[in-house]
């Protein structure tokens, strides 16, 4: 008997919230740990809607201070991007790279993530 899967649409709003616990919460809900029925083997998350995600907080002097680094495998490659240019560019991918990290490493991380939308 296969039990058909009714997924909900949760809408956050990110204004003055830190990225950190946020991407924590759109985790459990993409997941699916927030519902009774959750077995870690099958997709049984919602889908997430985040609005104002420009209007996130950093505490501390993380605007500053932190860095996305990512390699192109060549040498001389290390390419490097600061938070705040980051949020003035594209503010919903830091967003985006705190929920990915905190997924779990396997092959349901992708569709997972494809359903995290932003306004």
């Amino acid at each position: 008997m296969v039990k058909e899967l009714k997924r909900k649409k949760f809408v956050i709003d990110a204004a003055e919230q830190a990225p950190g616990r946020l991407a924590t919460q759109i985790a459990l809900i993409l997941i699916g740990k927030n519902k009774v029925d959750y077995v870690p083997y099958i997709d049984s998350g919602d889908s997430v809607k985040v609005l104002n995600v420009d209007k996130m907080k950093f505490s501390g002097k993380k605007l500053e201070q932190k860095v996305y680094q990512h390699h192109s495998m060549h040498p001389g490659g290390l390419k490097t991007i600061g938070v705040k240019r980051m949020m003035e560019k594209h503010p919903d991918e830091v967003l985006r790279k705190a929920v990915y990290r905190m997924l779990p490493k396997n092959k349901l991380r992708t569709a997972r993530l494809l359903r995290l939308s932003f306004k």
